[in-house]
């Protein structure tokens, strides 16, 4: 009922005009967008410290971090390529000697 309220579309397409223009006048302020690429620059090297104390606390408890648990992974989806290999070598080898 209320989208078809010409009233309710009026308030809206006002509310978008007045928040876009919002939005280019914060956007072409330099303190502005400075300021908020020094937040993301800031949020990302406390993200990075407390990865790296995370990562140090699960090393003290000796649990593993997710990147060890990533290199497990690999290392186990490798030896699982080298096992299958060798097992169609020597199914290959057993053909030859049944023949």
């Amino acid at each position: 009922m209320l989208k078809n309220n010409p009233v309710m579309k009026k308030l809206v397409e006002t509310g978008e005009e007045r928040i876009g223009k919002i939005a280019q006048q914060l956007l072409s302020n330099d303190k502005f967008v400075a300021t908020v690429q020094t937040l993301v620059s800031r949020s990302l090297a406390a993200k990075g410290t407390l990865d790296a104390a995370l990562r140090s606390a699960l090393s003290a408890m000796n649990l593993p971090s997710t990147e060890d648990l990533k290199q497990l992974r690999s290392r186990v989806e490798d030896l699982e390529q080298v096992l299958t290999s060798v097992e169609s070598k020597l199914d290959t080898l057993l053909d030859e000697r049944k023949k």
